[in-house]
């Protein structure tokens, strides 16, 4: 754990915080397909990432879900941590999207950090703001851009998290991460395809333009 802390978050917490997160957490490796958070479960605690990729997923009362955002290398999740503090159950799904470690910490730590460490302050307001303006940007999303262009940021954003350009995902699974049908999404990736931004294979995406 010393390692990986050091690695990502020596630049972030002074080494006593460091010191603190190494002598609470736990170091927990996680595969993909996962199950990390899960909607209407108490958090008691929070993953801090030091490797791989968490997608948080929204779920309407039917059951259809929608990516709000990805969690990445260096990332918590601040809802989760707003959650443990108010005791409230998830809103929000997080699922293991490619193999990853993370160090889990006790809510009771969480809120005594925010006392005792500015950085640790800076940094959970920090990680609030970029999901609020991730989901914003989801919201944008739907509200005023286009089906394939949805679908192309959608695909683009995934390469940039899962630092690679070949996706091994299939339509059905797109299709259910942005709530569409999956004849829509085949359309529309042959027609991406078509255009030269993507090149189709088995069980793959390769994303030519990101």
């Amino acid at each position: 754990m010393h390692e990986k802390l050091q690695d990502y978050f020596s630049v972030v917490f002074e080494p006593e915080l460091l010191a603190e997160i190494e002598n609470n957490g736990r170091l927990v490796k996680l595969k993909k397909g996962d199950l990390l958070i899960d909607v209407g479960s108490v958090i008691k605690e929070v993953p801090l990432l030091l490797e791989g990729a968490i997608k948080i997923v929204r779920e309407d009362k039917d059951s259809h879900e929608i990516v709000l955002y990805f969690l990445e290398r260096g990332d918590t999740c601040a809802i989760s941590f707003v959650n443990c503090l108010n005791n409230a159950k998830s809103k929000v799904r997080g699922i293991v999207e490619k193999d990853s470690m993370a160090i889990f910490v006790p809510v009771k730590k969480l809120e005594e950090w925010m006392a005792k460490y500015k950085t640790w302050r800076e940094f959970v307001i920090e990680s609030y703001s970029s999901r609020l303006d991730e989901m914003i940007e989801a919201i944008d999303m739907l509200a005023f851009m286009k089906m394939d262009e949805r679908l192309f940021k959608y695909l683009s954003d995934k390469v940039k998290i899962m630092r690679d350009p070949i996706l091994h995902t299939t339509h059905y699974e797109i299709a259910v991460d942005m709530n569409t049908s999956r004849v829509v999404i085949s359309r529309l990736l042959k027609q991406l395809e078509k255009k030269g931004k993507i090149k189709l294979h088995r069980n793959k995406i390769e994303v030519l333009e990101y």
